[in-house]
């Protein structure tokens, strides 16, 4: 029989003699529980917004995207579009030429990045599927037609299949810069025949245009280009498709992959995960002082059996690993209640949505998300564990034969 365990297994469930003790180890139990709790629902649903976010902002960029290192624009010949095609895995290529422009709808008017796309973007990514008002129509019969992004539909308020059109304005590609707007600009008309809505950033910036539209509007030749978009197949391995397409396109260019084109905001995410994640540690680390409270008290009501082991020819070795336990008996129980409080919440989120968002109705979803990663669930266990056994230590390593002997002396 393993008898610091048994010991400690008795004083976690005996009643105590003074009902302060049984108050405080209750209320010990229940600051780890609601710590682990906290910590399990809170990284569950920013789990749930980061891989929300990351889908809808995969549906607009490529898997991967081809520029030049230095300059504008280039011409990609055919021997290298076959290469590239030819590589086991890619699906398809599109042919992308986009610029900042100047659009204006009626009395309004707003900065916008124009990016004109081949007749086949639809198959590179998902932004069919992100439409919130009208039709993926990006053609030139009858006439030009544009997808807008949701925030400069809401600026500008524009309206989709309206007989008005946008003007878009483009400084012309003039040797001698002129004074005269006519001259120095370019000037473009085309109707919006849809609204997509994907993530902030992208839904105030982007217009999207057909490519040869955008080659007239910015002045640029017949087969000019300023990024290639690379689409795999669903059993592509990225990596290895990233560094033969690399290897290609030679050292002139820079092939991201959806990571390395979002580099700042995947940092971004992962430090605030990982910062809220530390403010609730320090949040269950200040709980668990009342595991030292306890322990204190329960050494006190316990000096006669201690003074009794210690008679037995028990040594402070003994002492200590009883205690230890007790302590470690108070998180372990706190953290097992506060997983499974945890994960029933996060369950009960995932199946009925029970805690709606705010402005239900213009987000592409009306309830929080929730994604439960079990690494995470092991974190935190594990990590309430650790400050449980240290918020144990502190009051047992006073605990030595000086200690007892005061004891015996009272």
């Amino acid at each position: 029989m393993n008898l610091p365990y048994y010991i400690a297994s008795r004083y976690l469930v005996a009643r105590k003699s003074h009902n302060a003790i049984n108050i405080i180890s209750a209320i010990s139990v229940m600051g780890v529980m609601t710590g682990t709790m906290a910590l399990i629902v809170i990284l569950s649903v920013f789990n749930g917004f980061d891989n929300l976010v990351k889908s809808l902002i995969n549906s607009f960029n490529p898997d991967l995207k081809i520029t030049l290192v230095e300059g504008k624009s280039f011409i990609p010949d055919g021997e290298t579009i076959r290469k590239l095609r030819s590589v086991p895995g890619v699906l398809d290529i599109s042919f992308v030429l986009e610029d900042k422009a100047l659009v204006r709808y009626e009395e309004q008017q707003t900065i916008a990045i124009v990016k004109g796309v081949s007749d086949n973007y639809a198959t590179i990514t998902g932004l069919d599927s992100m439409l919130v008002e009208g039709t993926y129509d990006i053609g030139e019969n009858p006439e030009p037609h544009a997808l807008i992004g949701r925030g400069i539909s809401l600026y500008l308020n524009v309206r989709t299949y309206s007989p008005r059109q946008m003007t878009i304005f483009v400084p012309r590609r003039l040797k001698q810069p002129s004074l005269d707007a006519e001259r120095a600009l370019n000037r473009k008309y085309i109707s919006v025949s849809g609204v997509f809505s994907i993530e902030q950033d992208y839904d105030t910036r982007y217009i999207l245009v057909p490519l040869s539209f955008a080659r007239n509007l910015f002045e640029y030749s017949h087969g000019e280009v300023n990024i290639l978009e690379v689409k795999f197949k669903n059993e592509a391995n990225g990596a290895a498709l990233q560094k033969a397409v690399t290897a290609i396109m030679g050292k002139d260019f820079v092939v991201q992959n959806r990571y390395q084109q979002n580099d700042l905001f995947y940092k971004t995410m992962q430090t605030e995960k990982w910062a809220i994640f530390l403010i609730l540690i320090f949040i269950l680390i200040v709980a668990s002082f009342n595991v030292i409270g306890t322990l204190t008290m329960l050494m006190l009501e316990k000096k006669k059996d201690i003074i009794t082991l210690r008679n037995l020819g028990a040594d402070s070795g003994l002492l200590r690993r009883i205690f230890l336990l007790e302590g470690w008996m108070i998180s372990a129980s706190g953290a097992i209640l506060g997983a499974i409080l945890g994960l029933l919440i996060c369950w009960l989120q995932m199946r009925f949505g029970i805690i709606k968002l705010q402005g239900s109705g213009t987000f592409i979803i009306d309830a929080y998300p929730v994604l439960v990663k079990f690494s995470d669930v092991a974190l935190v266990l594990v990590s309430v564990i650790i400050i449980g056994l240290l918020a144990a230590w502190y009051p047992i390593h006073f605990l030595n034969k000086g200690y007892v002997e005061e004891m015996k002396e009272e």
